[in-house]
């Protein structure tokens, strides 16, 4: 992002995440490739299911012909960890016929610490925890909002 001004930086988070873990700055698109389903708690899993963003594709699409993306230009997406949300949506960007997207490895939150009093929490590397720019404050002009 720091050597092509045209980078653009997805984050691919569910909303509430974002409202407690952080958002980074320089986030140019936040369309969630999950959603918390709020209305369908489930007792055995003692947490809310994660259901897929039907409407991910046609988002993005549509966040991306606002900024005037083109197709060489690079893409980053990004999730929390930097796996099981921003590989597979950076698979479907890439599959829309833009030829330089990338998931961010480490995501926003890194890696569990392996030891110590803070074991397991996410402290180690990532957007966050490698002092690149975040903030609680989240910007209205990128956030995400579901479709009415």
């Amino acid at each position: 992002m720091q050597d092509n001004g045209r980078a653009v930086l997805i984050d691919v988070r569910d909303p509430i995440e974002i409202k407690f873990t952080g958002f980074a700055e320089p986030t140019d698109i936040h369309v969630p490739w999950v959603l918390a389903e709020r209305d369908n708690f489930d007792e055995e899993a003692k947490t809310w299911p994660m259901v897929k963003n039907a409407d991910f594709e046609e988002q993005v699409r549509a966040k991306i012909d606002a900024l005037g993306v083109n197709k060489e230009d690079p893409i980053i997406v990004m999730c929390r960890s930097g796996a099981t949300r921003s590989a597979p949506a950076a698979d479907v960007i890439a599959e829309m016929g833009y030829s330089e997207v990338y998931s961010m490895t480490d995501g926003f939150e890194g890696e569990k610490l392996k030891e110590g009093n803070s074991q397991g929490v996410r402290a180690q590397d990532g957007w966050r925890n490698s002092g690149l720019p975040w903030s609680y404050d989240i910007n209205p002009d990128v956030a995400w909002r579901p479709a009415h």
